[in-house]
């Protein structure tokens, strides 16, 4: 029988996942489960919504590198919660369907209340949940529940919208942004919610130290050593080509619907879907991961990026081939996911110290995350200015090449780790 301390662990940890994705539901699952729909009922481009997210992710950007300290500083229960209980009266903006000029104004108030107050409050919590034994089991349950909760909330996002649609996807716009409010108002109240949850149910042992001097949270000499690694920069290169994978993920909705003439409904159901692959590759790809090197598992994954990210890039695929269609986004989502739940997890095998980690992925997230700022407004361009399939088939092209960059350093960074290893110890 579980006792209750194990209950009460558990019951945290689902705490944890749940506010991990809710917090980034309004400014990023939305979109890409109703892409279609989110470009028409705010009447944007995918140029301007691009933009957007580079607003995002340049505030967001700055806020990986400052946000860690912060968390150092006050509780993380505090800062979860109140990062929530903002991101939500986000979406009580949203609501009123703001000008292009407004929604730039609240993506760079989601980059701070996300990322600054939110990110490193939420891996600081989660490493104590993990305590000494456990960290594996604490960051790829956090991931591929993540995953989960973001395919549950976008399913019943879809029931809502087309609830309210009441099975007309023909109706005037100020119809369909009645329809789409509902979404807006079920997850601005869900992610509201869980902040309140986190504030009264997270574990305080998360309180920070008052014995520790937080004047000396950034230490120059540690930033000059872990800018000496070569493995550093090899996860760079590495976390970098992944996410770009991952923000690819963004146009598989709007690619059912353009290219492959889905209606409104069926190409959120493939960004829904897609969502539910998340947690399984994520715990499927843990397991593999305890029973052989990591950066092996990165390598294959980068290869099957490749190869599906050339299923579209080709142009074979059209409305005619609708299982040559699922087969690809299935290879290309199932490589990316297995990415994203394992780039961090090749740290260890870095040899990167674990008293440098938060310094160390704070230099590669600060590099590897820039396509928050970049792939948005490029992705929007190439669509919008070649309409049909040739702007998407100019963007897979490009995830090929970077496929292929990935795959080349994750072999450099296995050659350069296998005689590293036999020449240092390894750090604990």
């Amino acid at each position: 029988m579980i006792n209750t301390q194990n209950k009460k662990n558990i019951l945290e940890l689902i705490l944890i996942i749940l506010a991990g994705e809710s917090v980034f539901f309004l400014p990023f699952v939305i979109q890409r489960v109703f892409r279609p729909t989110f470009l028409d009922v705010f009447e944007l481009t995918n140029y301007e919504l691009g933009v957007c997210f580079s607003i995002y992710g340049l505030v967001g950007l700055f806020s990986y590198f400052f946000g860690g300290a912060l968390a150092d500083k006050f509780s993380p229960r505090v800062l979860m919660s109140l990062a929530l209980l903002l991101t939500s009266l986000g979406g009580l903006w949203m609501m009123n369907y703001p000008s292009y000029s407004v929604l730039k104004w609240l993506y760079g108030y989601w980059g701070f209340t996300s990322i600054f107050l939110f990110w490193g409050a939420m891996i600081k919590q989660t490493r104590i949940w993990g305590g000494s034994k456990n960290q594996g089991i604490a960051f790829g349950f956090l991931d591929g529940g993540r995953g989960l909760v973001a395919a549950v909330l976008s399913s019943v996002g879809i029931l809502i919208f087309a609830h309210y649609l009441g099975g007309d996807a023909d109706l005037i716009l100020s119809e369909r942004q009645e329809a789409f409010k509902g979404v807006l108002i079920f997850t601005s109240v869900f992610v509201g919610g869980i902040g309140i949850l986190v504030f009264f149910f997270l574990d305080k042992n998360g309180e920070p130290d008052s014995s520790i001097d937080t004047s000396k949270v950034f230490v120059r000499r540690d930033f000059r050593k872990v800018m000496t690694m070569p493995s550093v920069w090899h996860l760079t290169v590495i976390v970098f080509c992944a996410y770009l994978g991952y923000k690819v993920t963004d146009i598989f909705s709007l690619y059912a619907k353009e290219v492959m003439l889905y209606d409104e409904i069926a190409a959120a159901g493939i960004g829904s879907i897609l969502l539910y692959l998340r947690p399984i590759v994520g715990v499927i790809i843990g397991f593999l991961a305890d029973r052989t090197r990591g950066s092996l598992l990165i390598l294959l994954a980068f290869i099957m990026m490749f190869f599906g990210s050339i299923f579209f890039a080709s142009g074979i695929i059209n409305p005619s081939l609708n299982s040559l269609f699922l087969l690809g986004i299935t290879l290309s989502a199932t490589a990316i996911y297995a990415l994203r739940a394992l780039y961090f997890s090749i740290l260890k095998e870095g040899l990167i110290p674990v008293t440098l980690t938060g310094t160390a992925v704070g230099v590669i997230s600060f590099i590897a995350y820039t396509p928050d700022i970049f792939s948005g407004p490029i992705i929007g361009y190439l669509l919008d200015s070649a309409p049909g399939g040739a702007g998407y088939r100019v963007v897979f092209s490009l995830l090929a090449v970077f496929s292929l960059l990935g795959t080349v350093a994750t072999w450099s960074f296995r050659k350069s780790m296998s005689s590293t290893h036999q020449q240092m110890p390894t750090f604990s």
